[in-house]
């Protein structure tokens, strides 16, 4: 954050806290324990609890006793220089004005006195009847200023019991300070929020009735937040320190009152310091202007299995008009809300700040992820996204008191009884199933299912559950023949093509031949024209218009259109001004220089872009089939897009976990489980992009026979020299003593991931995207390159690579089925991959 955001920050942080009423809740107690007098707090009063025994405070004062620290650090508020200290189970006890959602709060601050180290304190609490702390022990906090611990949970009756009980027989238990106040109306929401994991996002039920943990509260893009600028005397701090990528990220302060709505959030969500600054894309950092990044934040959480509520804040304070701010939202790599418009969240006003909520499950790295991206809706001049707040809460899994300290024989018997009378109703029904399924046998054969090679009306894919776009609904294409109308004359593409001519043709396939030319609006375009007269590769001209006319992304090639007329199959695609990945790899005719690094994870990452929106973007999602170098297109910036969608299929509904068919693919990147079971899956495309990684780091073809046997295919010889932890030493020769080893490391292990054997061992396409941005960012660090580690691979990477030869690769082998024809490799210049096929069609 610059220095003058920074000085407007700290003033608005001044200013606003007299500006508003304050939140009152109907039930307010604030405890000083173990003090016959009060303290101040952020100018909250505590009152002493030695004398609380009347009214609506009830104490169990026998088994506990007060300490009082006779050395207080200087500046230490009162409130921390006394404090409850329990020897046996002891309890607190208030009357509540209403049932409901409350905030309980917990002040603990160590110090010595009358033989009591409240470090060595052990204990477990009680709220409500519910377990919320077990066995904790102060010691465990890595500071020494004071710990708040603070719960929202929901009430049923009129009386809240607390209850401190020690463990261990040398165990105590004390507490410095409590709060016990009710939280607004609506604070947590039973209805609305999305719980995102691997399968996808769903709906989360009765949220209310969990109980929430503060874990991380974030005022993102802007300063530390204490108490007296939040309605309910909270602390925010800044993300700063939560950062993937800080060069990713640029602050933005606004100096306009939010504009709260009816519906929206409310200032007892969030202040409005949180909602008047933010983070967004930094777009004036010139080492990333070239690619589509994420702004990316990583916080600590409990591990393995734990549920968390993230609640994420928005307040578009940087668009200067509706409807122009689009945007991803991602945590744990998976996409949890796709296109988010603030616009129609907030009913169509500018700053008006929202909040959505998420429950996930921590994994066992113990870090939950939280990222922010463009969406495939951003135009290439409004490309951004944002975000304002942040605050992660742990789903307590709670016991209740009963079951904390009483008899384990019910539950046992409870178990015992369940067990078997469960058992005897699934051996019922698997019975029942397997009768009424022979019936049925009996009854009609089964009718095999084939893929239609007529022709049949198109049909578009059905839109997202996550995205705003209905049945048929497609975004509009480049130029004036755009989604409304996709058919272009005959005579139009006559006219773009000068008539078919021969000194425009950029390549040839079994298809057909492949022209450049020029649309009436100055459009440049790639035509791809049939045999004239023939039906060959019908299906996949079907599919290309079925599937390209329903999506727009930025890594994706785009139709501009198509003509049928006369019998013809004439598809019109955007013009990609560099051609294939593989030219840039192995060089064109020698005119081609090398591409860095950098700029092959940069590729990586936009094809991981592309297809990781193809498996997630819709219902079902969409596997290519046919992830290869050829497909992988290079606009005049490098950016990489995804072509060739003849072979695509939509991937199995919901309750299936394949689509059975043909198969079809190229030979080298064939996912060899879908070979053998002819069971197709999203983690197919995962395994021919995990060649494809190989062959941008070692550069050399999926599968050369003219070398030896044991390195003829290409992903069997990395893993091999993978395995040994040696792959540097197959590496393209122009990247030795040019990748930085923690970057290798982190890429290498990612292609490994993808070739794995089965398919539900391999990563999404998300956290392969996830892998190779961290890759980038490992390259991009400041740390120098190692020197040794060029010259200690030097010899030994000429001998293991003496028999290849990197820049000139022979063709690939292609298998499809029934359209499976000899065709050999066809030199080409700025052509698109999925123009390259391999057979007729």
């Amino acid at each position: 954050m610059d220095t003058q955001n920074l000085i407007i920050h700290f003033i608005l942080v001044m200013f606003i806290p007299f500006s508003f009423s304050s939140f009152i809740p109907l039930d307010n107690y604030l405890l000083n324990c173990g003090s016959n007098s009060n303290a101040t707090l952020f100018n909250r009063l505590f009152i002493g609890d030695v004398f609380t025994n009347k009214g609506s405070i009830l104490i169990s004062a026998d088994n506990s006793i007060s300490l009082t620290n006779q050395n207080p650090p200087p500046n230490l508020s009162t409130l921390y220089q006394t404090a409850r200290v329990f020897t046996k189970m002891g309890s607190y006890r208030f009357i509540l004005k209403q049932n409901g959602t409350l905030f309980v709060r917990f002040h603990f601050s160590s110090f010595k006195a009358q033989g009591f180290d409240l470090k060595d304190a052990n204990f477990s609490v009680l709220v409500g009847g519910k377990l919320i702390l077990n066995s904790f022990n102060p010691k465990a906090s890595s500071t020494n200023d004071a710990i708040v611990k603070e719960f929202i949970l929901k009430v049923e009756l009129n009386l809240l019991e607390i209850v401190f009980i020690p463990v261990g027989d040398s165990g105590f238990g004390f507490v410095n300070g409590v709060e016990v106040f009710s939280a607004p109306e609506d604070f947590v929401l039973d209805y609305g929020a999305k719980f995102v994991d691997s399968f996808g996002v769903r709906e989360y039920k009765n949220l209310s009735y969990d109980v929430l943990e503060t874990i991380h509260r974030i005022n993102v893009g802007g300063v530390k937040l204490t108490p007296f600028n939040d309605t309910l005397w909270r602390t925010w701090i800044p993300d700063s320190d939560f950062l993937v990528f800080k060069e990713a990220a640029k602050a933005v302060v606004s100096t306009h009152t939010p504009n709260y709505q009816k519906g929206g959030a409310t200032r007892e969500i969030a202040p409005d310091n949180v909602y008047m600054t933010a983070q967004e894309m930094n777009r004036d950092n010139q080492s990333i202007l070239a690619s589509q990044f994420n702004i990316t934040w990583n916080f600590q959480v409990a591990s393995v299995g734990v549920r968390h509520l993230v609640r994420l804040h928005f307040c578009d304070i940087v668009s200067p008009s509706l409807n122009l701010l689009y945007f991803d939202v991602y945590i744990n790599s998976y996409s949890a809300y796709k296109d988010v418009d603030l616009s129609s969240l907030t009913f169509h006003m500018l700053a008006s700040p929202v909040y959505v909520d998420f429950v996930v499950d921590s994994d066992d790295s113990g870090v939950i992820q939280i990222s922010v991206g463009p969406s495939a809706l951003s135009s290439s001049m409004r490309t951004n996204a944002i975000l304002n707040g942040a605050e992660i809460m742990k789903v307590v899994n709670v016991m209740d008191s009963s079951s904390h300290v009483g008899s384990r024989k019910k539950r046992l018997l409870e178990v015992l009884v369940g067990s078997i009378v469960g058992g005897t109703i699934v051996l019922i029904l698997v019975i029942a199933v397997f009768l009424v399924c022979r019936e049925r046998r009996k009854k009609k054969p089964k009718l095999r299912t084939v893929e239609s090679v007529g022709w049949t009306p198109l049909r578009m894919f059905g839109g997202s559950s996550l995205s705003r776009m209905s049945d048929g609904t497609a975004y509009h294409s480049p130029g004036s023949y755009g989604h409304f109308g996709l058919k272009i004359a005959f005579a139009d593409i006559q006219l773009a093509t000068n008539n078919f001519d021969e000194s425009l043709v950029i390549g040839s396939g079994g298809f057909g031949m492949v022209y450049k030319g020029v649309l009436r609006d100055n459009l440049k375009v790639a035509v791809k024209r049939g045999m004239p007269g023939s039906r060959q590769g019908l299906p996949e001209f079907q599919s290309e218009i079925t599937i390209l006319s329903n999506i727009r992304h930025r890594h994706l090639v785009s139709l501009v259109g198509f003509c049928e007329e006369n019998s013809e199959m004439i598809l019109v695609y955007e013009y990609v001004e560099r051609g294939p990945l593989k030219d840039h790899l192995y060089g064109s005719e020698g005119l081609l220089q090398p591409l860095s690094w950098k700029k092959r994870l940069e590729i990586c990452i936009g094809a991981a872009r592309g297809l990781h929106y193809l498996h997630t973007g819709f219902t079902q999602g969409i596997i290519h089939r046919d992830i290869k170098s050829t497909n992988i297109l290079l606009d005049e910036n490098y950016v990489a897009k995804v072509a060739d969608f003849g072979l695509s299929r939509s991937g199995p509904c919901i309750d299936e976990t394949h689509v059975s068919t043909n198969v079809k693919g190229s030979f080298g990147y064939l996912d060899p489980e879908y070979f053998r079971r002819q069971q197709l899956t999203d983690k197919s495309d995962v395994y021919s992009f995990g060649v494809v990684l190989f062959e941008v780091l070692c550069v050399r073809p999926a599968v050369d026979p003219q070398l030896d046997r044991e390195q003829v295919n290409l992903a069997e010889w990395a893993l091999k020299w993978q395995k040994k932890g040696m792959l540097e030493h197959i590496i393209d020769p122009y990247l030795v003593g040019k990748i930085k080893e923690s970057s290798l490391k982190k890429f290498s292990e990612t292609a490994e991931k993808c070739l794995a054997e089965y398919g539900v061992d391999r990563p999404s396409m998300g956290d392969v995207l996830w892998n190779l941005e961290y890759a980038l960012q490992l390259q991009e660090s400041d740390q120098e390159v190692n020197a040794t580690y060029a010259s200690s691979i030097g010899d030994s990477q000429v001998n293991a690579t003496s028999s290849i030869s990197p820049r000139n690769p022979p063709s690939s082998i292609r298998l499809e089925g029934d359209y499976d024809n000899n065709y050999s490799d066809v030199s080409t210049t700025k052509v698109f991959s999925q123009l390259m096929t391999r057979e007729a069609r």
